[in-house]
């Protein structure tokens, strides 16, 4: 299997392409084709990788997975594929769920030359299936003479499968039409992406300086030039601001300058609109129309309801993904000062009353949270608020088909979400999206952002995961980067502006794998950075931080210091533990600090080093790896705290044991405390030199100086 990338290992299979899949019913006819014209395509069997392959007829074949990456290449075909035949189908059964079928378009092998489609049901009789490849075909140049596919069979071992009568075809009527619905949506999405380009791009006379937000009232400030007619106008977190032309709640404006309070509350579509969510506008009446005369600008001034104290870090150690468990000890005996919880708002709230739920209203909106969800919650924060720990928490969204209450997920998934997402971006595309989404939120900030600390503190919010993998993570569908940044920054502001209410101190995060020029499924983390950092510029700062993934190159690989892709330039195709320099660098830049003058917080939210097995020398190599990154992020002070991942190993990493302890189950020492445990307890204190000793020869080094680089220009 070729080596994992960090998202490759998290994810397994994630969609990289645009497709439709369809399964076709069981008992629908088959699509009528000239046999003449039709190509069987024909596996290679001397081909097969983690799976044997008999042939049964002259285009059936019998195949039994015997590892976790099954895939076999067929022969080339014989002649150019008409290019109306677009969709791969075939016929099939199998003893268990193919979980995410992958073709790679040959004669070139990559992963950038690959789709991935749907499960594949389990099935004791012969059922269709089909793939709509037509934009792959396009993307990849593929159809010509002695072209192949290699059809890689999920991730599991022991499945049995027959498959037959492997062929392109053209789009059926239904096919056609859902292509057609998305190729509308395409040019729409386009079209927002080259007026958010040119709203970033505009330099306007007029502006608003500032929104202040008491308990009652709304003041905006701002002041405006040139002749017409103007006029203060609210932007809603369901509004597209950059193709609007005709603006609602439109206050007219006589003074050049001008100060205007407004009640915090107003009744929208039966909802108390907390319009704390809104942005503000200048527009200029220009015909029928009305055209933007300013930039937008988000609440600048949030009064407190209560006051918090700020979380305060004592050292740089943390924990990812901490849950209550036999090994809580770790926290003293490592020195753990921080940690990050993931929450999943999509299996707490429900939209109606049942056994052990809490009610939440929440803009005139009654919600119901369920306390069998939040206990375990309760119980972490309350030990990590006993231990002055200070708190993330990763605030996740599920798609529809996982939520506890279909209502629910009804409403909060993004309505352009599709099957390649893990998680989806929340829906604010509707009043009812916001209202619920927010009520999540603010019931989360009310009930552990108390003074009594009654259920646990929560000083830090990350929103979503690795949305630089947004397609597997945080999945609003194939968007163009501009319109998935300006969707998602308004995810963090309304969190920002709700848990602000709650705690001054409060701050928001984005979440980021590794890629730093180098796009991971759609867009990469520098790039996604650097333009949250333009909105801000130009429609009010606020004070959010980066939790960033460093993992190595291979995921597999604990020596990090090997990787190719992570070099001493700001253009570093990826940051890992190799090149923490580079990130370093960055945040501490005026030009992307808050305001200008305040460093951002960069937390390394998630990464570990693995050892491969449970053997010497794989466990040494973990943790020189850790060792290798604990010397560079302590010498580096943009970086302010590390959260290892995983705390234990998993069964459910995919043969990864990047945990400080052993799998629980292990069947030598269950959950036992690895080299790296040790390591990780000795850093930074005054055993760090003596336990980290042994570890300089695996690195190949003499003084632990020399790991540390300059950024290049």
């Amino acid at each position: 299997m070729q080596q994992f990338s960090i998202f490759l290992i998290k994810l397994i299979f994630v969609s990289l392409f645009f497709f439709s899949c369809s399964k076709e019913p069981e008992i629908e006819p088959p699509v009528i084709v000239k046999p003449a014209t039709t190509e069987y395509l024909k596996f290679k069997l001397n081909s097969a990788n983690q799976l044997t392959i008999s042939q049964i007829e002259k285009n059936s074949y019998s195949i039994n997975t015997t590892g976790g990456d099954p895939y076999i290449t067929t022969e080339g075909i014989s002649k150019m594929l008409h290019q109306d035949s677009v969709v791969l189908t075939f016929e099939y059964k199998s003893s268990g769920e193919i979980d995410k079928p992958q073709i790679f378009f040959g004669p070139s092998i990559s992963e950038s030359r690959s789709v991935f489609g749907n499960a594949i049901p389990a099935s004791s009789m012969w059922k269709n299936y089909s793939l709509n490849l037509v934009k792959a075909r396009k993307d990849f140049s593929w159809g010509k003479q002695d072209d192949f596919i290699r059809f890689d069979f999920g991730t599991k071992s022991g499945i049995n499968i027959e498959i037959r009568n492997i062929y392109f075809r053209s789009m059926n009527q239904a096919e056609k039409e859902i292509y057609d619905k998305e190729e509308e949506q395409i040019i729409r999405d386009e079209a927002i992406k080259e007026a958010l380009d040119a709203y970033l791009k505009q330099r306007f006379s007029s502006s608003i300086t500032e929104v202040k937000v008491s308990r009652t009232e709304i003041t905006v400030t701002g002041e405006y030039s040139g002749e017409g007619k103007f006029s203060l106008c609210e932007v809603f977190p369901n509004d597209t601001l950059v193709t609007t032309t005709q603006f609602k709640n439109k206050i007219a404006l006589d003074n050049s300058s001008f100060r205007i309070t407004l009640p915090r509350v107003i009744a929208k579509n039966g909802i108390n609109y907390d319009r704390l969510l809104s942005r503000w506008v200048i527009v200029k009446e220009s015909g029928n129309n009305e055209l933007l005369a300013s930039h937008a600008r988000y609440a600048d001034v949030i009064e407190p309801t209560q006051s918090m104290p700020p979380g305060i870090l004592t050292s740089k150690k943390g924990l990812g993904g901490f849950f209550i468990n036999q090994f809580v000890s770790d926290l003293d005996e490592l020195g753990i000062t921080s940690i990050t919880i993931n929450i999943l708002i999509t299996g707490m709230i429900y939209t109606t009353p049942g056994v052990n739920r809490v009610s939440h209203t929440y803009g005139g909106k009654t919600y119901y949270m369920s306390t069998d969800y939040l206990k375990h919650i309760d119980e972490a924060l309350k030990l990590a608020a006993s231990k002055n720990i200070v708190v993330a928490a990763i605030i996740l969204v599920q798609k529809a088909a996982e939520c506890a209450d279909p209502e629910i997920g009804r409403i909060l998934q993004h309505p352009d979400f599709t099957s390649e997402g893990i998680y989806t971006m929340p829906n604010m595309t509707t009043d009812e999206g916001v209202n619920c989404y927010a009520a999540a939120l603010d019931f989360l900030a009310s009930r552990y952002n108390r003074p009594d600390n009654a259920y646990g503190r929560i000083h830090k919010w990350i929103m979503h995961n690795e949305v630089d993998a947004g397609l597997s993570w945080t999945n609003m569908g194939r968007k163009p980067m501009l319109n998935y940044l300006d969707t998602y920054l308004r995810s963090m502001r309304i969190c920002h502006n709700i848990s602000r209410q709650y705690d001054e101190h409060s701050e928001i995060m984005g979440s980021f794998t590794h890629s730093w020029v180098e796009p991971v499924e759609l867009y990469s983390s520098k790039e996604l950075l650097t333009m949250l950092q333009q909105f801000c510029n130009l429609e009010g700062d606020f004070q959010w931080g980066v939790a960033y993934h460093p993992y190595p190159q291979d995921l597999n690989e604990p020596k990090t210091w090997l990787d190719g892709k992570a070099i001493f330039t700001p253009h570093s195709p990826l940051v890992t533990f190799k090149n923490l320099e580079v990130i370093d660098d960055w945040i501490k830049k005026p030009e992307n600090s808050y305001k200008g003058s305040v460093k951002r917080t960069l937390w390394l939210s998630e990464n570990g080093t693995n050892s491969r097995t449970y053997e010497t020398k794989d466990l040494k190599e973990q943790a020189a790896g850790f060792a290798y990154a604990w010397k560079k992020l302590a010498n580096l002070d943009g970086i302010d705290a590390i959260q290892w991942h995983n705390w234990i190993d998993n069964r459910v990493e995919y043969g990864l044991r990047i945990g400080l302890r052993r799998f629980p189950d292990d069947e030598t020492d269950p959950g036992g405390r690895k080299p790296v445990w040790y390591a990780y307890q000795a850093a930074g204190t005054d055993r760090e030199a003596e336990v980290f000793e042994p570890y300089k020869s695996i690195i190949g080094i003499s003084n632990w100086s020399e790991i540390m680089h300059y950024i290049s220009p």
